[in-house]
């Protein structure tokens, strides 16, 4: 039940935000399926608070400048502490607009 949930919840979500233009609705749907389509959920997990292994870090709940800018030091170099050498191949090609909806999106969980 909890996967058809959060699918017709999403649906329901941008729905409304269509309707009444909450771009924040249609941000964290689109968060949502970029983490999934980006293979963010390999490693952090389905739920972004229950990575795969303890040592992954939990991502929910991350204010939105922080999780983006440590995606783009991850992804630029910047960054190459713990696991960034593994996740600097994953990130490679994602954009600065897919890690700020991301980054949005993980925010609000």
């Amino acid at each position: 039940m909890g996967d058809r949930h959060d699918r017709v919840l999403s649906r329901m979500l941008l729905a409304l935000g269509l309707t009444i233009g909450a771009p924040a609705a249609v941000l964290a749907v689109d968060g949502e399926t970029l983490y999934k389509q980006k293979i963010c959920h390999t490693c952090h997990g389905d739920r972004p608070s229950e990575p795969i292994l303890p040592l992954y870090p939990k991502l929910s709940g991350q204010s939105s400048e922080y999780l983006l800018q440590q995606m783009k030091d991850i992804r630029d170099g910047k960054r190459t502490n713990g696991l960034s050498a593994a996740m600097k191949a994953v990130v490679g090609s994602v954009t600065d607009e897919e890690f700020e909806i991301i980054s949005n999106w993980l925010s609000t969980l």
